[in-house]
């Protein structure tokens, strides 16, 4: 069984400022590293701005229409905005295997779990990163993207989810570095979009992506 108890689930409405939830976020990983904070799931919207994670190339930021953040995140760049539910994750995974691709594999089955509670069908691609499902209009297309870092064994930042965000905010950058692709949302695909529904999928979903990490059911060496 897991132990979903010593989790704190935050969920914080409204609109958060990056930064501040950043430096937040950072304060929180420090703690769980000195064995004074509780791990930490935090549900959040922050308003329109694109991150640059550890492998961003310049040449993909197109149109810099919003506020560049850098940040030490695996990946490249994406966009956050309204209508897109962001989860920063504070887990310890010196406690939960010390397998950064397990959490990332069982992050990405996490968020799939959630979706498919709302009544999308979504999946990994071979070759591709992030969360994808299939668009009657756009055909294959990423919904959600994962972007995490470990520091001594803690994790921080973690994934995203379109529901109902303005997907022509996507257009000032190559999201995730994929350009052959599109993106899409729930309320695109008609499913529901209201972050109540979406939380609520993630709650139910949580205990079992916990009892992934440890044992790690995937081969991660390959």
């Amino acid at each position: 069984m897991s132990d979903i108890q010593t989790v704190e689930w935050r969920v914080t409405p409204g609109l958060s400022d990056y930064a501040a939830a950043l430096g937040e976020m950072e304060a929180r990983v420090a703690a769980v590293q000195d064995g004074a904070g509780r791990e930490l799931v935090w549900l959040l919207e922050h308003p329109p701005l694109y991150t640059g994670g550890t492998s961003a190339d310049a040449a993909e930021l197109i149109d810099p229409r919003f506020p560049v953040h850098a940040t030490g995140r695996g990946g490249r760049y994406t966009y956050h905005g309204p209508g897109q539910r962001v989860g920063y994750l504070v887990l310890d995974l010196g406690k939960r295997g010390r397998d950064v691709r397990c959490f990332v594999h069982a992050l990405e089955g996490w968020v799939i779990d959630a979706l498919a509670g709302i009544g999308i069908d979504a999946f990994r691609a071979e070759g591709r990163i992030g969360i994808w499902t299939r668009d009657p209009v756009r055909g294959e297309a990423k919904i959600g993207a994962i972007g995490v870092r470990v520091k001594r064994w803690v994790t921080m930042h973690g994934f995203s989810v379109n529901l109902s965000p303005d997907l022509a905010h996507f257009g000032g950058i190559v999201p995730c570095g994929i350009a052959e692709y599109d993106v899409t949302s729930a309320a695109a695909l008609g499913a529901r979009a209201d972050f109540a529904s979406f939380d609520a999928a993630l709650r139910a979903a949580f205990p079992a992506f916990l009892d992934r990490l440890s044992p790690c059911p995937v081969k991660t060496g390959a």
